[in-house]
C-alpha cells in the first residue's frame, strides 16, 4: 500500500502556498466592493430576518429546523449569521468570506494531494487550476453560494482526516472523518457522493483496494457504511424540503438527453470557458436526441479508454469517476428549476479532470530532455491566461445590472436573467426599463409566475393598478402558493380603496411568506388605522405589528410607527407614546425626514389620548 510520501524540501511547499494565495487574492480582491445580487442574495442574507440580525437562540433553532430556500443546510445559515454579526449587511465583506474559504480550499487541496501522492508539482498544478479556473467564479463570487465553498472545505478536511485514519486505523481517527463529513452535508447536501470518493482514494493513490481480493473490497465498502448512512439521511431530508419548480419542466427523455449533453458541456467549458452565465435555460442548450446520443457515445468511449489504460495509470480511472460521480446529484435527471446546468456545480467535480491533466501531462513528457522546462513554461502560460480570464469573469458579478446584462448577452431566451435584471432596475426606479424586461421574461417563460408578480409590482408603482391586477391574478393562477403575488395584489386593492379585499390578501401573503415584512406591516396598519369598524381589529393589529418588529429587530422606524398606531387603537396610549418616541429616535437620515414629521404628528394625538385614524 502506498502511504504518504514526504517531500524533503518543505520550502517549495510553503513558497507555492504563498504564491497561490497572493495570486488568488489579486484575482478576486475586486469583490470587496461588490453588492448583493437580486437572485437569492436578498432572501438568503439581506432581507432574511433570521440571518441578518446574527445569532440568537431563535435564529440558530431556525437554521436547524428550516427548509427555507428549498435546502436543509444549517451550517451554511450559521456562517451567514456569523458574517452578519461581524459585518452587518456590508456585501463586500460577505464576498470576502467566500474568497477566504476558497483560498482555504485551494491550500487544503494542495496539501491533501501532496500528502496522498508525494507529488509536489502535479498537486500544485491541480490546486492552481482549482484556484483560478473561470468556472469556479460563480461559487466564489455569489454570496448565496457560500454552501459550495463551505461544503468543499469540510469535504477536503474529511479527506485529510480519512488519510490520517488510513495511516493508523482506529476509532479515534475514524470518528473525526465521519464528523467532518456530517458537517459538510450540513453545508450542502451535494456531498452525498463523498463516500464513493473515499473508495476511489482507496483505489488510487492509497492503493488499499485489491481487485482480485473480494474480501478486502467488501471490508473497504463496509468501512464506509456510516458515511453511506449519513448520505442516505441527507438525501431523504433534501427530497423532503426540495421544491421542484415546474417552469419549463422537461419530460424524462429530454432530462436524460440533458444529462449526457451537460457532462460533455462541462468538459468543453473547462477547456474553453467562454460565455459563462449565472443561469443556462434549457432552450439555450438546443437539446436534441442525436446530439445527446453523440455525447453518450463520447462519454462511453472515454470511459472505455480510461478503463483500458487504468492498469498502468490508475489516476485516469480515479479522476474520471470522480468527475462523473460527484456530478450525479446535480446533473439534471431530477430537474430542480428551469436550469439546464450551472457553473457552480463544477466546483468540486472538475478536480477529477484536473488530476487527469496534471498527472497525464507528467506521463506524456516522461523521458523528454527538457521536460521540466516545458512543464514550467506551459503551466505558467495556462495559469496566467486563466487568472486574467477569471479576473474579467469575476467583474461581471459587481452588481445585478452587470451580471444579468451579461447573462442575457451570452445566452438565448434567458427568462430568469430578464426577470432578475428587471428586479434590479425596479429597485433603482428605472421602471420603464424594468417593465420591458419583465414583459420579455413573460414572453419567453409564459408560465413564469415570478415575472408576472414583478410586472404587477412595477405597474402598481407607476399608477397602472388595473393592469397590475390582471398580471397578479395570472401569477396566482400559475402559482397558488405565491405569497408575493397575494401581497402585491393586496397592495393593488389598497391603492383602489378596497380595504377589506386588501386585508384578506395581506393575511394570506403573511401566512405564505412568514418572513416577508411588507404584507404583515400593511395588514397591521390597516387593522389599526382604517375608519371602518368591520375592518379595524386592534388586538390583531398589535399581534402583527409585534411580529413585524421582531422580524426587523426593532430597528425600523416605519414598523415601530405601525406598532405605536396599533397600541393606540387598542387604547394603550402609554405604550403607543413610548413606541412612537423610539420610532422617532430611529429616524436619523435625511431621507426619513417626512416619516419623522408624520410620527411627530401622531405622537401629539397619542398624548391627547386619541388614536390615529386615516382619512378615507
Amino acid at each position: 500500500m502506498v502511504l504518504l510520501k514526504k517531500q524533503s524540501d518543505k520550502y517549495w511547499f510553503i513558497f507555492i502556498c504563498a504564491v497561490m494565495t497572493i495570486v488568488t487574492l489579486a484575482v478576486y480582491w475586486q469583490m470587496r466592493q461588490y453588492d448583493f445580487i437580486s437572485l437569492d442574495d436578498f432572501g438568503y442574507v439581506r432581507d432574511n430576518p433570521n440571518v441578518r440580525y446574527g445569532f440568537s437562540w431563535a435564529n440558530v433553532g431556525w437554521a436547524f429546523s428550516s427548509g427555507y430556500a428549498s435546502n436543509w443546510h444549517p451550517l451554511t445559515w450559521l456562517s451567514h449569521m456569523l458574517d452578519c454579526e461581524l459585518y452587518g449587511t456590508n456585501a463586500g465583506m460577505h464576498h470576502l468570506t467566500n474568497l477566504f474559504l476558497h483560498i482555504a480550499n485551494v491550500l487544503l487541496l494542495f496539501a491533501v494531494l501532496r500528502a496522498m501522492t508525494g507529488a509536489l508539482w502535479p498537486s500544485a498544478f491541480v490546486a492552481a487550476l482549482f484556484a483560478l479556473h473561470p468556472l469556479h467564479v460563480e461559487s466564489v463570487a455569489w454570496i448565496s453560494e457560500r454552501k459550495d465553498v463551505l461544503s468543499t472545505f469540510f469535504a477536503l478536511l474529511t479527506m485529510a482526516a480519512y488519510l490520517r485514519y488510513v495511516k493508523k486505523p482506529s476509532i479515534a481517527r475514524y470518528l473525526p472523518a465521519l464528523l467532518l463529513f456530517a458537517l459538510g452535508l450540513m453545508a450542502k447536501p451535494m456531498l452525498v457522493t463523498l463516500p464513493f470518493v473515499l473508495l476511489l482514494l482507496d483505489y488510487w493513490p492509497l492503493e488499499r483496494f485489491k481487485p482480485a481480493n473480494m474480501k478486502t473490497a467488501k471490508r473497504l465498502v463496509f468501512e464506509k457504511g456510516p458515511f453511506f448512512i449519513l448520505s442516505a439521511a441527507s438525501s431523504i431530508i433534501t427530497i423532503f424540503v426540495q421544491k421542484i419548480i415546474t417552469v419549463n419542466q422537461l419530460p424524462l427523455n429530454l432530462r436524460i438527453a440533458n444529462t449526457f449533453i451537460s457532462y460533455v458541456k462541462y468538459i468543453e467549458k473547462m477547456i474553453w470557458p467562454v460565455n459563462l452565465a449565472i443561469f443556462y435555460p434549457h432552450s439555450d442548450m438546443k437539446l436534441s436526441m442525436p446530439q445527446a446520443f453523440a455525447c453518450a457515445l463520447l462519454l462511453l468511449g472515454i470511459s472505455a479508454g480510461v478503463i483500458c489504460l487504468a492498469r498502468k495509470r490508475k489516476y485516469l480511472l480515479f479522476g474520471w469517476l470522480w468527475y462523473l460521480g460527484t456530478l450525479v446529484p446535480v446533473i439534471g435527471l431530477v430537474q430542480v428549476g428551469g436550469l439546464a446546468m450551472a457553473d457552480r456545480y463544477t466546483y468540486m467535480p472538475l478536480t477529477g479532470l484536473f488530476i487527469i491533466i496534471a498527472w497525464g501531462a507528467n506521463d506524456l513528457l516522461t523521458g523528454w530532455k527538457y521536460k521540466k522546462i516545458i512543464h514550467g513554461i506551459s503551466a505558467t502560460m495556462i495559469l496566467l491566461a486563466l487568472a486574467v480570464w477569471t479576473f474579467f469573469q469575476a467583474g461581471y458579478w459587481r452588481n445585478s445590472l452587470t451580471l444579468f446584462e451579461h447573462a442575457i448577452a451570452v445566452t438565448e431566451d434567458n427568462y430568469l436573467a430578464h426577470k432578475c435584471l428587471a428586479d434590479a432596475l425596479h429597485g433603482q426606479d428605472k421602471n420603464e426599463e424594468a417593465i420591458e424586461h419583465y414583459r420579455k421574461a413573460i414572453e419567453i417563460g409564459e408560465n413564469y409566475a415570478s415575472a408576472y408578480v414583478g410586472l404587477g409590482s412595477v405597474l402598481i408603482d407607476t399608477g397602472k393598478t388595473d393592469q397590475a391586477e390582471e398580471y397578479l391574478a395570472k401569477a396566482i393562477q400559475l402559482d397558488p402558493e405565491s405569497g408575493k403575488a397575494y401581497g402585491e395584489l393586496g397592495r393593488a386593492m389598497a391603492k383602489k380603496g378596497k380595504m377589506s379585499e386588501a386585508a384578506a390578501l395581506f393575511e394570506k401573503a403573511a401566512r405564505l411568506e412568514p418572513y416577508w415584512i411588507d404584507p404583515i406591516n400593511a395588514l397591521a396598519w390597516n387593522l389599526a388605522t382604517y375608519n371602518d369598524a368591520k375592518i379595524r381589529n386592534p388586538v390583531r393589529a398589535v399581534q402583527l405589528a409585534k411580529r413585524a418588529c421582531e422580524l426587523t429587530n426593532y430597528e425600523n422606524p416605519a414598523i415601530m410607527d405601525t406598532m405605536a398606531a396599533a397600541y393606540a387603537a387598542a387604547g394603550d396610549f402609554s405604550k403607543a407614546i413610548e413606541t412612537c418616541e423610539k420610532a422617532l429616535a430611529l429616524c436619523k437620515s435625511a431621507q426619513q425626514s417626512e416619516l419623522k414629521r408624520e410620527i411627530e404628528n401622531r405622537l401629539i394625538l397619542y398624548k391627547a389620548g386619541k388614536p390615529y385614524i386615516e382619512a378615507q
